[in-house]
């Protein structure tokens, strides 16, 4: 995927808008739901599919629960992007 294919991913998403910042410092699925007042299925469902395109990574994936997920040097900069538009748009 391209950078701007990453950038749509991310804007297009509400869930996904909510959920990528708060992953700058280490934090569990769980924590994500109540911070956001998500679904926990969806937050999972969400950092998996960040975690495929290389926005996040799980630090500790031999967990069977309560896993550490933070964002990567590239979902910082996609991040970045996508508040840049969201700062144009509002």
């Amino acid at each position: 995927m391209t950078r701007w294919d990453l950038v749509s991913f991310v804007a297009r998403s509400t869930q996904r808008r909510k959920i990528l910042p708060l992953l700058k410092n280490p934090i569990t699925p769980s924590e994500i739901a109540k911070e956001t007042n998500l679904y926990l299925t969806h937050v999972s469902r969400a950092l998996g599919e960040f975690q495929d395109k290389g926005l996040v990574e799980c630090l500790t994936p031999k967990a069977r629960v309560g896993k550490y997920y933070r964002i990567t040097k590239l979902g910082q900069r996609i991040l970045k992007e996508v508040e840049k538009l969201n700062k144009k748009i509002n």
